[in-house]
């Protein structure tokens, strides 16, 4: 969940800079899909959105959520990897609408991404808190949430202004960890048949409808966020036309799968009918109890220590993402000039990871200062809030890709790539987008200022990027502009 890769604008090589160029042909389909699932934190979305989840949204049929999301997103992937093809930085959202519109729509579409990954970041540093403060009271260490939240975000912001990346080796043990543990936990509840039989209530139109459905979409869609980072890897992959599109449906179709599985089973486990009490009444620890309560305590050990590994590098991978969004933003001239310097020594976006750390800190404060419940305020909330923004974020995307082929030649690409599967991908986006909107106020307990500020967050970030595009210049098209003029002179 919640990882997306930019491609950056780095300076050009010299005699004394080294390149960034990355290495080409040697990253194949598994090699791709296994590190897009490691990115996406499974245990992080099973073990913090999905007691939410049930909570918030519709109970028992939250789990068909993830199904209903995955077959949403296969279609849109379909116009995604197909425009991947034909642009120069196909790894950003934003790249798709400047490629098929103009800067500022461009700019735009960026502001939004960065709201977007914003929310969905400080959404797990605020879940990992909560995690961190049960595991020091279990030590009889009473602190308040925000103290270790302030504590990962230093510890985090040195990673990123270094531009230290955890060992992929550990990721790959953590990652094999999360999804056999979740496994073992499902095969548990499958072999002693669940609280009351297993059954296939999850599934029902009943209990899809029940509760508050448009909220169970919203959260369901956030385990989601990051899928589409497989277009970033196309200058690495071998044979890029056939390995990114499959590597972008595996990913989607694994991550669908495991969710709605391991969804299903923890309902089961607690019954249909007891499940969305079991989540009201501890939403933090439920997925800890049930390892414990189907596997035996060394399970529910094992989910908690590995939860904490999950939630510590999807907030590091947030981080690295967010402060290449802002350089890259920066560097065409929309963001301080100073957010686009590079450090001398580490090659680093330093002063973007320093702007991204403050951002969280100061969004830390005042949640603590406000009183909310890290869990079922702030995670909730802002989960929701990014969830919101993507859609509108994909919606956005889809409307470029349908533009952009309708101004360029068709080639290869048939008329099921081209228009079919990014219409319907939008009217999908656009149902969904419908249900999340009417029912924001329901995600944030009936509080209609709070729903309105969420709510107007995203095209206000749209709206302030637009017009930053208006009011200034590309500099790497003043700079070509100015070389040009040059040689015209002489």
């Amino acid at each position: 969940m919640w990882h997306m890769s930019l491609t950056l604008l780095t300076p050009p090589p010299t005699a004394t800079a080294p390149t960034s160029d990355l290495k080409s042909g040697s990253l194949g389909v598994a090699s791709i899909v296994f590190m897009v699932i490691a990115a996406a934190a499974p245990l992080t979305v099973i073990g913090g959105a999905l007691p939410i989840g049930i909570l918030s949204g519709n109970g028992a049929g939250y789990p068909a959520m993830y199904a209903v999301c995955a077959a949403i997103l296969l279609i849109f992937s379909v116009g995604l990897t197909t425009m991947a093809r034909r642009i120069s930085e196909p790894g950003a959202f934003f790249s798709y609408v400047e490629s098929a519109t103009n800067r500022k729509w461009g700019i735009g579409t960026a502001f939004l991404a960065i709201l977007t990954y914003t929310a969905v970041q400080f959404a797990v540093y605020a879940f990992l808190g909560a995690q961190l403060s049960l595991v020091l009271a279990g030590m009889g260490i009473t602190i308040a949430w925000w103290i270790p939240t302030l504590a990962v975000v230093l510890i985090v912001g040195l990673l990123g202004y270094r531009d230290i990346e955890l060992s992929s080796k550990a990721l790959g043990v953590a990652l094999v960890a999360e999804i056999l543990i979740t496994l073992i936990m499902v095969a548990g509840i499958i072999i002693k048949g669940g609280s009351d039989g297993l059954s296939a209530t999850s599934f029902t139109p009943e209990a899809f409808m029940s509760g508050t459905p448009g909220v169970g979409l919203m959260l369901a869609f956030a385990g989601f966020i990051g899928f589409e980072s497989t277009t970033v890897f196309r200058n690495e992959a071998k044979d890029p036309e056939r390995t990114i599109p499959r590597a972008t449906y595996i990913a989607i179709m694994v991550i669908g799968i495991f969710y709605t599985l391991s969804g299903w089973a923890i309902v089961e486990a607690w019954g249909a009918d007891g499940i969305v009490a079991a989540a009201a009444e501890n939403p933090e620890e439920m997925v800890i109890m049930t390892a414990v309560r189907y596997v035996g305590p060394w399970a529910g050990l094992a989910v908690q220590v590995l939860l904490l590994t999950s939630l510590f590098a999807a907030a590091l991978s947030f981080h690295n993402v967010l402060t290449r969004y802002q350089h890259a933003v920066a560097k065409k001239g929309c963001l301080p000039a100073g957010i686009a310097r590079v450090h001398a020594k580490y090659r680093s976006p330093h002063i973007s990871s320093l702007v991204q750390s403050a951002t969280i800190a100061v969004l830390t404060l005042v949640c603590a200062i406000a009183g909310l419940d890290p869990v079922l305020e702030a995670f909730t909330w802002f989960s929701g809030l990014a969830t919101f923004a993507i859609v509108i974020l994909m919606m956005m995307v889809d409307v470029a890709i349908i533009i952009y082929f309708r101004t360029h030649p068709a080639g290869k690409d048939n008329l099921f790539k081209r228009v079919i599967a990014p219409w319907a991908s939008l009217v999908g986006l656009g149902i969904a987008c419908f249900f999340i909107t009417t029912n924001l106020v329901s995600l944030v307990g009936g509080d209609v200022v709070v729903a309105w500020v969420l709510g107007l967050s995203a095209p206000l970030s749209v709206a302030v990027g637009w017009l930053c595009a208006a009011l200034t210049q590309d500099p790497s098209k003043s700079a070509l502009l100015t070389s040009a003029e040059v040689k015209e002179s002489v």
